[in-house]
């Protein structure tokens, strides 16, 4: 379906299923929606508990790090999601905003439209909170925002620990302050993963100038001098061109959309040279990625775990009541 669009979205994981909702709600625009995965077929993506289940798998980019000197030289895993709806199909589904003080420094350092005020009507319009609407909370949205259905007693024993240690119990991460213990809200509808694919993109896709094209690897953008006009797709083992009249949007994730960029020959010069890429624009690409590693304790326990999740009984909880250790996100 190589051809001319008003805009190009390279890549169907969060950013790219809300742009691709947004921008299809205008009859008068064409749009192609660009996926490297495939579409989300697989019962783990939907069943809360079954996500791991996708790691290193056909739906997982399967990255890894290069040593790490700080890990003593080991290389970490990065699990991202290749399929519709990118990584909110694969993550733990937990919905926390980000902090409204870093919001108000990035307006004070002069990032006008980014402050809290300015990003919060946003995040409502997005929710659709069970706990209904509030100050801080949306209803009506498209993601569902649900309180976890597998309340496992070992949690409920891990936080009532916490704050018998001191720590503040915490009813709302995204309330009034985001210190403290307690139990996060979920992005899930009816028990289910509410991935972006699920809340914007499946609604969307009944629209006669939305199109979609899934195993469609980006390998670079087609510039004509500094402006972007499309870019080019492996698609199915044949290299292919989209175009687009007004803009190409580059939603590929914190990873690959950088290399997206760097193959296009947009990034550092010296770097890009190493790899026979002429730079047409010497910027810093790539710089100051930092990601969130965490240490993780196993114990053995007496309580029985979710390593039972699967069985008949649990099935027929999820399907019937929404709920039950299959609901669980793990974390």
């Amino acid at each position: 379906m190589a051809g001319h669009f008003d805009y190009l979205i390279v890549g169907a994981g969060s950013a790219g299923c809300v742009l691709a909702a947004r921008l299809s709600e205008d009859p008068t625009v064409q749009l192609a929606l660009l996926e490297a995965g495939a579409p989300d077929t697989a019962l783990e993506i939907h069943i809360p508990a079954g996500f791991p289940k996708l790691y290193k798998s056909k739906w997982d980019w399967d990255f890894q790090t290069d040593p790490e000197p700080q890990l003593d030289g080991r290389t970490v895993y990065l699990p991202r999601g290749r399929m519709l709806g990118g990584s909110s199909s694969m993550n733990a589904m937990i919905y926390i905003r980000g902090s409204r003080l870093d919001y108000d420094e990035w307006e004070g350092l002069g990032l006008e439209g980014w402050g809290w005020n300015d990003v919060l009507p946003y995040f409502l319009k997005a929710e659709d909170n069970e706990r209904g609407a509030s100050e801080l909370h949306g209803a009506g949205g498209p993601l569902r925002v649900s309180e976890g259905r597998s309340l496992h007693p070992l949690m409920n024993a891990w936080v009532d620990a916490a704050v018998e240690a001191g720590l503040p119990r915490n009813a709302d991460f995204n309330g009034d302050r985001q210190d403290g213990v307690g139990y996060y809200q979920l992005t899930q509808r009816g028990g289910m993963r509410c991935s972006a694919a699920v809340a914007y993109l499946q609604p969307a896709l009944e629209r006669p100038n939305l199109h979609l094209v899934t195993s469609a690897q980006t390998t670079r953008l087609l510039l004509e001098g500094s402006r972007a006009v499309g870019v080019e797709v492996d698609h199915h083992d044949e290299l292919k061109e989209f175009r687009a009249t007004r803009e190409v949007l580059l939603t590929a994730g914190a990873y690959c959309s950088p290399q997206i960029l760097l193959l296009s020959g947009i990034g550092p010069a010296a770097e890009l040279a190493l790899y026979g890429i002429q730079a047409i624009a010497d910027l810093p690409v790539g710089r100051n990625l930092q990601d969130h590693p965490a240490a993780l304790l196993g114990f053995f326990t007496d309580t029985e775990t979710l390593i039972t999740a699967a069985t008949p009984a649990n099935v027929e909880l999820l399907q019937n009541e929404g709920r039950g250790h299959l609901n669980s996100n793990i974390g």
